[in-house]
């Protein structure tokens, strides 16, 4: 299983190369038939393809990053870690952003830090 798997908390494994060395274009029933019961990780949670990309009804998938692009946009939030966070963009003007665990936090006392 390669790093090329897992993206933005979502683990493809196996499938993945699957995906990718299949025959494009293909159906979206070719695709579910296929693969359609193969799980898919996203932190801790499982699901299967059928039942990400299924309610999307696509007609066709021409490449393997359409189907990659399919998974990605119907994940929920459980794969995405937490919400509204980055640790690489600025505060924006006028916001008041502590990091977590920092000294001067009240309700961080004894918290450890990461």
């Amino acid at each position: 299983m390669t790093d090329d798997n897992r993206q933005l908390g979502v683990e493809l494994g196996e499938l993945g190369d699957e995906l990718e060395s299949a025959d494009y274009p293909l159906s979206e029933d070719e695709l579910l038939e296929r693969y359609g019961d193969e799980e898919i990780d996203m932190e801790g949670e499982t699901a299967t393809l059928e039942e990400l990309i299924g309610p999307l009804n696509e007609d066709e998938y021409r490449d393997y990053g359409e189907v990659e692009q399919a998974i990605m946009n119907m994940v929920g939030d459980e794969a995405i870690g937490r919400k509204n966070y980055s640790d690489r963009t600025p505060p924006a003007a006028g916001e008041q952003r502590q990091d977590e665990g920092a000294p001067d936090q009240d309700d961080q006392e004894g918290q450890e830090s990461f």
